[in-house]
């Protein structure tokens, strides 16, 4: 490695000349006068290293560098990224709207709960008698892709959009699939729960690690959205969408259905909040409650025909 021998006279730097070695050559900046000799020999040489220039050495661009991607001041970046990402596949499929289901990643297929029955073992998570819910959610996205697909014009019109994992989500996946639609899933990272569903549709299968990326991309092109029964996550998603409607922000009209008044009221007690005045009673007019899949498929392309596909906004 090069070195820099710097001449250091009583604790000063002499800034004369410094001695530079160099590959084993001393080379003299300027011409030494005899001061410099005699200096020189009463001075302590000490040696530092020196940056090479390599001008050949390949620099990570920034935007490469999953190093500083992923630290937390790259944290803007990851955030664009989550909004250009997913903003740039659904102008390439041209997916104008959407409709979006919500519901328990828990709630077993067809297929899950024959194994179960079958195998004789006890249901202890009592999902079994919610499996009708699978069925439901399949039958009612595959109705309104099938109605969706229809409609006359070039962009994709009210695709069934879910968090592309099991139970709930996978049904409106398959039975948007199933009708030769397209499906998308907005999947989360989550360390317990496996990765999207085989039906979603392969380049619309998207995954964010920040919930409200998501969130918004659940919303921004929502035009309806069925809630199906659910837990802790399917709460925490219904209540910020009342909220952004009962407030104003979210300002679009969106139909929301809640599926199986039954199973809602016994979660939440909707009336009890109004009659304790912390909501109003014109708040319980944001919702429709549906427990068949056939008023849910009527409430919906009735509202979205009025809304959307007729006069100015069609």
């Amino acid at each position: 490695m090069d070195s820099i021998i710097f001449l250091n006279l009583i604790g000063l730097h002499y800034p004369a000349n410094i001695l530079i070695y160099q590959e084993s050559k001393l080379q003299f900046p300027l011409p030494l006068t005899p001061l410099d000799i005699k200096v020189a020999s009463v001075i302590n040489l000490f040696q530092l290293p020196v940056m090479k220039n390599n001008n050949n050495r390949k620099r990570d661009k920034f935007y490469e560098d999953l190093t500083f991607q992923k630290s937390s001041e790259g944290r803007p970046s990851r955030l664009m990224s989550e909004y250009f990402g997913p903003l740039r596949l659904f102008r390439k499929y041209k997916i104008k709207d959407t409709i979006v289901f919500f519901g328990s990643a828990r709630i077993p297929s067809p297929e899950e709960a024959k194994e179960i029955r079958d195998s004789n073992a006890t249901d202890k998570t009592g999902l079994l008698k919610l499996a009708d819910y699978y069925q439901q959610a399949r039958e009612l996205a595959n109705r309104l892709t099938k109605w969706s697909k229809g409609l006359k014009g070039t962009s994709h019109r009210f695709i069934v959009t879910s968090g592309g994992g099991g139970g709930i989500m996978e049904a409106a996946s398959r039975g948007a699939s199933e009708a030769e639609g397209y499906a998308v899933g907005l999947n989360i990272s989550l360390p317990f729960e496996p990765h999207g569903n085989r039906y979603v549709t392969k380049d619309l299968d998207m995954e964010f690690h920040y919930f409200f990326m998501r969130k918004f991309w659940f919303l921004y092109l929502a035009k309806a959205l069925v809630i199906f029964p659910g837990g802790f996550g399917t709460l925490d998603e219904l209540m910020e969408l009342l909220t952004l409607v009962q407030t104003g922000k979210m300002t679009k009209k969106l139909p929301i259905v809640i599926f199986d008044r039954p199973y809602w009221e016994d979660v939440i007690n909707f009336k009890a909040m109004a009659e304790h005045g912390t909501i109003s009673k014109e708040d319980l007019k944001l919702f429709h409650f549906s427990d068949t899949v056939d008023d849910a498929f009527d409430f919906l392309t009735r509202e979205l025909t009025k809304e959307y596909l007729s006069g100015k906004n069609f």
